[in-house]
This record gives C-alpha cells, sequence and structure tokens, in this order.
C-alpha cells in the first residue's frame, strides 16, 4: 500500500469527527496534529528501515516525574500489559511519556485505521489524566 492512500483514509476520518486536512496536517512535519478531551493526538507514516512504512499514532501523556521513577516505570509496564492495543514508552530525546500505536501499512483498511485512531485517542484521554493524577509534577 502506498502512503498516498493512507494520507487519504486519515483524511476521510478526520471529516467524519469535523476536522479537515487544512485544520490538522503540518507540511512541513507530514504529522496530523488535534485533540480529543485532553489528549493531543499526533498521526504520521514512519520507513522502518526494513522497506515497510508504519502508521503512527501517537499522544504525548506528561512528563517523565523526577521522583519515584522505578515505580513509575514498573506501572509503566503494567499498563502496557493490561492496555491492549496501545503502548507506553518514552523517547530518548524527550522527557515525555507517550501512549502509541504503530502498525505496518501493508494491508491497512479504513475499518481498522479508524478504530486504531479512535482507541488511541480513548487511551490517551484516559491514561493523560489518570497518569498526572498519580504521579504529580
Amino acid at each position: 500500500m502506498r502512503p498516498a492512500k493512507v494520507h487519504k483514509m486519515i483524511e476521510r476520518y478526520l471529516k467524519t469527527v469535523g476536522l479537515t486536512k487544512k485544520d490538522t496536517f503540518l507540511e512541513e512535519t507530514e504529522v496530523w496534529r488535534w485533540t480529543r478531551g485532553s489528549a493531543e493526538i499526533r498521526v504520521f507514516m514512519k520507513d522502518g528501515g526494513n522497506d515497510r512504512t508504519y502508521l503512527c499514532i501517537h499522544s504525548p501523556l506528561m512528563d517523565i516525574p523526577s521522583e519515584n521513577q522505578p515505580e513509575f516505570y514498573r506501572h509503566l509496564l503494567d499498563m502496557n500489559f493490561n492496555h491492549l492495543g496501545i503502548k507506553l514508552s518514552t523517547e530518548q530525546e524527550s522527557s515525555k511519556v507517550y501512549a502509541i500505536y504503530e502498525r505496518d501499512i501493508e494491508g491497512l483498511d479504513i475499518d481498522e485505521l479508524v478504530t486504531c485512531i479512535r482507541d488511541l485517542e480513548w487511551w490517551a484521554d484516559k491514561l493523560d489524566d489518570e497518569l498526572q493524577e498519580q504521579y504529580p509534577h
């Protein structure tokens, strides 16, 4: 599947929730950005370095707390086990914790794309509040 086809599916999804490419797409980074509740959603495609292209749906949930980090990281790992469909991660060059969904675009259809985005939106909006309440800065 070509990335251009996935772009069209993303635009189709956005239209169903009242958003447009003009409102959400940043040409210079090729990232769609919008909010659902308190969560910022970012959708983009990334070269996997293995002749595959991946759909990436990310949401920054919070900053990594400066205290109780071993407990915090253990909590994130436990959440990864229990919250199906997403993973929680940090990024090497960032102090943020992200909710992430990633999938090879090969074979992706509009129904799966919509499910993946909606799931990530729901979890991110729920988990950003819960994590920030449990681990305030």
